[in-house]
């Protein structure tokens, strides 16, 4: 029969005295990482190297400087080799800068949205989440930054546009100090929120190709179909779809609007801001709601 082995008070003596759980593990010591409040200032300062780092920033603006100051000059060019200045007295030379635009747009309705959903497919997003928690403020500092280069971009090539083509038109009349403003400012405003609408859609479908799709129908589709509306019975909707589509607000800013009714003056702009919000708010509450 086997006796119980007395305690060993020397095994009990030889355990080191553990700290209290609230207690510092390393009493004394100080990291030489200085810890700071973080802000939206840090995540734009984030979203901005990512910007500037990828190759489809490069590719995309690049692309459409070319098309907005290449088409818009070369346009310019041959109206003024085939018309006559008797032709042109009562047209803007502001006007002949919409061709490049439009076709322009394409590339910042692509920047915008891979902005966002580029980083979904790649899965960069979960390391972008872990850096800033607060998922708003990712969102925010990604529409500031884009907006921004979008919108800095779009306004040198349009001023570029404009003062060739009003040198190269000498007998175009001489444009207005509003047509000025609506012609570049304004132009440069709505096309930057047509890109932030665009990187708004990408976070919420979550994949470039579809989001691209999306946008592309947006900008083209009331148009195209309003064009095969023969029907006398749909001249109501088929006359809504010229006044609001995408081309015909951007008609407008170059008082050369597609029809006689609808938006005019600064309405276009009012409306892409209205709808942006509205996106923007809709991509807020899903990106609480949703796992990244």
């Amino acid at each position: 029969m086997s006796t119980p082995q007395p305690s060993m008070p020397q095994a009990q003596a030889a355990v080191p005295n553990r700290q209290p759980a609230d207690g510092p593990s390393y009493p004394g010591y100080t990291s030489p990482i200085p810890v700071v409040r973080t802000h939206l200032g840090n995540a734009i300062a984030s979203e901005w190297t990512k910007i500037r780092s990828v190759r489809s920033t490069i590719w995309t603006l690049g692309v459409f400087v070319l098309l907005v100051i290449g088409i818009g000059v070369g346009v310019a060019a041959l109206v003024a080799a085939n018309a006559s200045p008797e032709d042109l007295n009562n047209d803007s030379p502001l006007s002949l800068g919409f061709f490049g635009l439009l076709l322009g747009s394409m590339c910042v309705i692509t920047l915008g949205v891979l902005t966002t959903a580029s980083e979904y497919g790649t899965g960069m997003i979960r390391t972008t989440m872990v850096a800033c928690p607060s998922r708003g403020r990712v969102l925010t500092a990604k529409a500031v930054v884009f907006f921004a280069v979008a919108f800095v971009t779009t306004l040198v090539s349009v001023l570029v546009v404009a003062l060739a083509d009003v040198a190269l038109l000498d007998g175009a009349r001489t444009p207005t100090g509003q047509e000025w403003l609506k012609g570049t400012f304004g132009i440069s405003l709505y096309i930057a929120l047509l890109g932030l609408f665009s990187l708004i859609i990408g976070s919420i479908i979550r994949h470039s190709a579809g989001a691209i799709t999306i946008m592309i129908g947006v900008v083209l589709a009331p148009l195209v179909i309003a064009l095969f509306m023969v029907s006398q019975s749909l001249e109501g909707l088929r006359q809504a779809l010229f006044e609001y589509s995408i081309p015909n607000q951007l008609s407008v800013f170059y008082s050369s609007s597609l029809t006689d009714t609808g938006p005019s003056g600064w309405d276009p702009l009012w409306i892409i801001i209205g709808v942006t919000a509205a996106a923007f708010a809709c991509a807020f509450a899903l990106l609480e709601k949703r796992d990244v």
